[in-house]
């Protein structure tokens, strides 16, 4: 597989002859408003919404917050065959997106015969009890006959729903964790996404690439910690950090 980071949540996931985009964003540097408060973008994208290319599918873990869908990720849902992500989203955007329940699944028709399996697994943006402030949100996990088993975070801050997916889909090959320890004024006393130490200790997956860590003001950590957490757990060669617009092949 390989893996394409355009910038914050999104990248293009190339897995059996699929290509998969994560949550869309695309739009410039600013200030995007959310209910009376607001998120500071401080970077754009690597590459445009137009430089993508077509994709078989989105995996987009919630629709509510502009650092997650963003103007132009909008735009592009409609050019997409298949959005997979929480009832909540399909009820906001109706028929372009097709809600995936916790532990259920899809089956994506490889080009060259067999499927690629898409399962939408728990995920918690935020401390328990956040859910209704923070609204509802979802991971995945792909797997297929000859492919690595990717484990893909979501905006999740729950280290028992991380155990939860290792237990009952895992073990996981790799993991697109959504780190950056994101802290708003909406839920002040705990991080609203993994920690780089919580990235470090979960899984024991064997590669991991970290979305969503930077380019918004409210991430607390940024690539340097995760670097550093990673070498403290003694995991540095599991990192793989990549620059916007940079690829990976594992």
């Amino acid at each position: 597989m390989d893996i394409r980071y355009v910038g914050g949540p999104t990248a293009v996931i190339g897995i059996g002859g699929l290509r998969l985009l994560t949550d869309p964003t695309f739009d410039e540097p600013g200030e995007y408003p959310i209910g009376s408060r607001a998120l500071t973008k401080t970077a754009g994208p690597a590459v445009p919404a137009d430089g993508i290319g077509p994709v078989d599918a989105v995996l987009l873990s919630h629709d509510q917050h502009p650092d997650n869908l963003d103007r132009s990720g909008r735009a592009l849902l409609s050019d997409v065959p298949l959005v997979l992500s929480t009832a909540a989203a399909r009820d906001r955007l109706h028929g372009a997106v097709r809600a995936l329940p916790t532990w259920q699944h899809v089956d994506l028709p490889r080009p060259g015969g067999g499927t690629l399996r898409v399962t939408g697994v728990p995920a918690l943006h935020g401390p328990p009890g956040s859910e209704r402030i923070v609204g509802e949100v979802t991971g995945f996990v792909l797997a297929g006959q000859d492919l690595p088993t990717v484990y893909v975070s979501g905006d999740n801050a729950s280290l028992d729903h991380v155990r939860a997916v290792a237990e009952r889909l895992g073990p996981v090959d790799v993991a697109l964790l959504f780190a950056g320890a994101a802290r708003t004024a909406l839920v002040p006393d705990a991080p609203l996404t993994l920690t780089s130490e919580q990235a470090a200790a979960v899984l024991g997956a064997p590669q991991v690439v970290p979305l969503h860590f930077e380019h918004w003001a409210h991430f607390t950590q940024d690539g340097d910690s995760l670097e550093a957490a990673f070498a403290a757990a003694g995991l540095a060669d599991r990192l793989h950090r990549l620059r916007p617009g940079d690829a990976v092949t594992l």
